[in-house]
């Protein structure tokens, strides 16, 4: 998703919807969405350790979730989707 697709979302009571809270209001998804925004408003050689290692974070949780496949139907409108898309990545496009 472009930087601003992934804003557009994350602004939508659907991308608040999934996700653990944890108890602490936000999902994690959501949480790292905000995060890959911010990296992406960094030049590469200001990126800290941190969001280096976030981007690795992001790369596992994409790969993990696209293994599972998610529901044979209905997957436009699935939780499964939309977790995806908190972590920018739209498994539809």
């Amino acid at each position: 998703m472009t930087p601003s697709q992934l804003k557009d979302w994350l602004d939508t009571d659907d991308s608040k919807s999934v996700g653990d809270t944890g108890g602490q209001g936000e999902s994690t998804g959501h949480k790292s969405g905000r995060h890959i925004l911010r990296i992406k408003d960094k030049k590469k050689a200001d990126l800290t350790d941190d969001d280096w290692s976030h981007m690795a974070k992001v790369a596992g949780y994409i790969k993990r979730h696209l293994a599972q496949g998610g529901p044979e139907k209905d997957k436009e409108h699935s939780d499964w989707r939309y977790s995806l898309m908190n972590w920018g990545h739209d498994p539809l496009k």
